[in-house]
């Protein structure tokens, strides 16, 4: 698999980021390209994928990872249209710098590399217990040159990290439990954002603490769901 080369994988991303209003440069799309392979093709590590979805990772992992990067543009996108600014998104680098983030039993690396590929301002946190996901993930950073990313050999609740803008999580625990390890590592007003099925947090379209950001992914029928909670 060489997804550098992999077209219909390329254009089913291409055409995932087009229609949510997202453009990235080759050199950022490349890199997600690399991250893939690194993913698909290394096997010292253990095995990080399945075979059937070792044939979709950009169109199913990569495009799920950047939901959360496509849901902060659209919010920012909201605020400026409130304020009766130009409608098209515009990303201001400025808006994220310093900010800290970590991503919650982080695994192979989705979505904290391809979060980390997409907004190098952002100083993120891989944090993972699992000591071979930690080995392959501190391989794929050094190979990536991902610079603004620090891998974490702990369970978040031990990880020491505190005072976090934003603390990530997809298809680890229930919303409640993955709120209840997030929210002590949140700085006031900080946001927790979890990738789950929506099928298992559509109990919480009435609760008025979250916000429900549903979505399809290339090629998949059911419907997935960022659940965002700010951290009050």
């Amino acid at each position: 698999m060489n997804y550098r080369e992999n077209k219909n994988q390329q254009n089913l991303l291409s055409q995932f980021l087009q229609e949510h209003g997202v453009k990235l440069s080759e050199d950022v799309l490349g890199k997600l390209y690399d991250f893939a392979d690194l993913v698909v093709e290394t096997k010292e590590y253990g095995n990080l994928i399945s075979a059937k979805d070792s044939e979709k990772f950009l169109s199913r992992h990569i495009t799920d990872s950047l939901v959360p990067y496509i849901y902060i543009l659209d919010e920012r996108r909201k605020t400026k249209d409130e304020r009766g600014a130009l409608s098209s998104i515009v990303y201001q680098r400025s808006d994220l710098s310093s900010k800290k983030w970590a991503d919650m039993g982080a695994g192979a690396g989705c979505p904290v590399f391809p979060l980390a590929i997409v907004m190098p301002e952002v100083e993120f946190f891989a944090v993972e217990p699992r000591n071979m996901r930690v080995k392959f993930m501190n391989f794929a950073k050094e190979k990536l040159q991902l610079r603004n990313l620090t891998v974490v050999g702990k369970r978040f609740e031990t990880s020491g990290l505190a005072d976090l803008d934003f603390i990530s999580c997809r298809a680890l625990s229930t919303f409640e439990n993955d709120w209840e390890r997030a929210q002590p590592g949140l700085k006031k007003g900080g946001k927790f954002l979890t990738l789950k099925s929506f099928n298992n947090i559509v109990h919480l379209e009435n609760n008025p603490a979250v916000h429900i950001y549903k979505y399809v992914l290339p090629q998949e029928e059911q419907t997935y769901a960022l659940v965002n909670r700010g951290n009050e």
